[in-house]
């Protein structure tokens, strides 16, 4: 642009401002991008501006962050286990930290991230149908035995989900909020992205084995920290015993009866006097070994989460999620 008087210069400065302006505002704000990458191993979180090239802490505010092992001031046995964490979600400390970032296969407690999916996008008293997928045939997967063309609300599926960890009924979950398991496992990995566990990658509802699906015991908490948000889940979690009626394709009931597989919740371990635990989610495959998620609480009502991934045996899990528990 070439600018011959007084007066022309001034309209081409005034131009040019408003052409910078333009540029750098873009319509009104700044273009920002999460800038994951699914294959790093550490918890520093960012979104990068591109026009000046700051950085802004998004992820980290609130949260617990942690990036090796944190071992020291504790006491806790943890040699069976592979990996295992507590977190203290009020203050953001990390009391204990073994291989969080430890890509590992989290067997059910996959269901915990299928469970946060169901209740952002889903309703309670949605009516939800099974369809032939829902067969299972993997020697020794928990199922409730729905069949195809079964019925039952959204409310009684994430019972016998997270309650007695039906496989089954993952399924006809995934169907119904994601139009099938593909567009479920999209739309739970587009979920832990935003969470920033981004070591995970998921393929399935259930946790069933797959070489593709895995996730850490970090990304674990950061997506157990969004799921508490749910009064629901804590309800649901807390739930000791659970009895109701379903429909087949004829409309004939049929019964639904089932425990807590936890054993903080059936009686059977016991947590420091202490600590209350609320509840958690359990999991067990013979890839993933013995697994899981705790939400606690101490005397004073202060939250935290406690994981334990790829333990040795049912036993020794639960021994080595109690010596985790006394560091509250």
């Amino acid at each position: 642009m070439k600018c011959t008087n007084k007066l022309s210069r001034t309209v081409c400065v005034v131009l040019l401002v408003l052409m910078l302006a333009a540029n750098l505002a873009g319509c009104g704000a700044k273009d920002y991008t999460f800038a994951y990458d699914r294959n790093r191993n550490n918890s520093s979180f960012s979104v990068a501006a591109h026009t000046q090239g700051e950085t802004i802490d998004a992820f980290a505010s609130g949260l617990c962050i942690v990036t090796g092992d944190v071992t020291g001031g504790t006491t806790v046995d943890m040699s069976q286990a592979e990996a295992a964490g507590l977190f203290d979600v009020t203050s953001g400390k990390v009391i204990y930290a073994k291989n969080v970032h430890e890509k590992l296969n989290p067997a059910s407690l996959t269901k915990v991230l299928t469970a946060l999916c169901a209740l952002k996008y889903g309703n309670l008293d949605d009516v939800l149908t099974a369809s032939e997928n829902v067969y299972i045939g993997e020697s020794g997967a928990v199922k409730l035995g729905i069949e195809a063309g079964d019925t039952m609300t959204m409310d009684q599926a994430l019972h016998a989900l997270l309650l007695k960890s039906s496989n089954d009924v993952a399924i006809m979950i995934a169907e119904h909020i994601g139009g099938s398991v593909e567009g479920f496992a999209e739309m739970m990995n587009d979920m832990a992205n935003s969470l920033g566990a981004t070591n995970s990658h998921f393929v399935n509802p259930h946790g069933l084995t797959d070489p593709n699906h895995y996730t850490t015991a970090y990304d674990l908490y950061l997506i157990s920290n969004e799921v508490l948000k749910y009064d629901k889940f804590t309800e649901l979690i807390h739930t000791s015993n659970y009895t109701s009626t379903y429909h087949d394709k004829d409309n004939n009931e049929k019964s639904i009866d089932i425990q807590n597989s936890n054993a903080y919740i059936k009686g059977e371990a016991f947590a420091p006097d202490n600590v209350t635990v609320i509840g958690g989610k359990t999991g067990t495959t013979s890839a993933a070994g013995n697994c899981l998620i705790l939400y606690s609480k101490d005397k004073s009502g202060n939250p935290y989460i406690s994981i334990v991934l790829k333990s040795s045996d049912r036993t020794t899990m639960y021994q080595e999620m109690t010596a985790l528990l006394k560091e509250i």
